[in-house]
């Protein structure tokens, strides 16, 4: 991709998360980026390792929770710039922490496949925003799921 990651737009002192932090080298690495930032929608690949077994052939549902929670936050703190007419990882710091994770599995995600996450922002706030997150192996939806991220507190950065 020719854009900078989200992720990649974190301050430094708030980019050690072990989804996609990019100062967490044993952390997934997972990069967000706009696919149409009008109508707020974002997308992130991944390829899960070996490690992340499930049972042989599949991945490990928490792995994928991980996944969605980290490109929600990612595309919620996007948002939040776009909102403001800001550019990305200008100061003060948008970033967004989880307060809700839904995830419905909805069929087996297969192992050895680049995974493809397709996220839409669905409300934005002043302190809130939601992302619906839709995962495919393979173009098959294997997993649904929603984001409600906050804004980090104070106390956290």
């Amino acid at each position: 991709m020719s854009q900078q990651a989200f992720q990649d737009c974190y301050p430094e002192e708030l980019s050690h998360c072990y989804g996609c932090g990019v100062n967490n080298a044993k952390g997934h690495q997972l990069k967000s980026y706009w696919l149409d930032e009008e109508s707020g929608e974002t997308i992130a690949h991944f390829t899960p390792k070996a490690c992340h077994t499930a049972v042989p052939g599949f991945v490990y549902g928490g792995l994928i929770a991980s996944l969605i929670d980290c490109h929600g936050t990612g595309s919620a703190s996007a948002a939040a710039y776009r909102a403001e007419g800001r550019v990305i990882g200008s100061d003060p710091a948008l970033r967004f922490v989880t307060g809700a994770l839904n995830v419905s599995f909805l069929a087996p995600t297969p192992l050895g496949v680049e995974l493809t996450l397709h996220g839409r922002i669905t409300e934005i706030k002043e302190r809130k925003v939601i992302v619906e997150i839709t995962l495919l192996a393979n173009d098959i939806t294997c997993v649904k799921g929603s984001v409600v991220a906050v804004k980090m507190p104070a106390t956290m950065g």
